[in-house]
């Protein structure tokens, strides 16, 4: 008789500032991100998903994105989360990133991605 183990490797996650928990972060999958640029490829036109996808599939370099930028990516996550072909998971998530890009643009502040494990 086999079972699958319960406790796993902790994966790499993307933590943005911002967010909505306790601290003002919010913590995704790096796996995840990189399944939501696919979706960002076939939502956006190349010239709107071009630095966007570049951050989703490799948020390390992201650092710190200004404000006026952050409201930007904030409209063009939205519209990933409302988009019909998006499943729910990474629609929720492109929604969490567009809200906390969003919190960042309002408050006049950078918006911080870092990589933790």
């Amino acid at each position: 008789m086999t079972r699958k183990p319960q406790i796993t490797d902790r994966a790499p996650h993307a933590i943005v500032s911002h967010g909505a928990d306790f601290f003002g972060e919010d913590r995704h999958p790096l796996k995840a991100l990189a399944s939501l640029a696919g979706y960002a490829e076939g939502c956006l036109s190349q010239t709107e998903r071009g630095p966007l996808v570049d951050l989703l599939r490799d948020p390390g370099h992201g650092g710190s994105i200004p404000p006026e930028k952050a409201r930007q990516v904030a409209e063009l996550l939205l519209r990933i989360s409302r988009w019909k072909f998006v499943k729910p998971g990474p629609s929720a998530m492109a929604r969490a990133l567009a809200d906390a890009a969003a919190r960042a643009a309002a408050d006049g502040e950078p918006w911080v991605w870092r990589i933790a494990s």
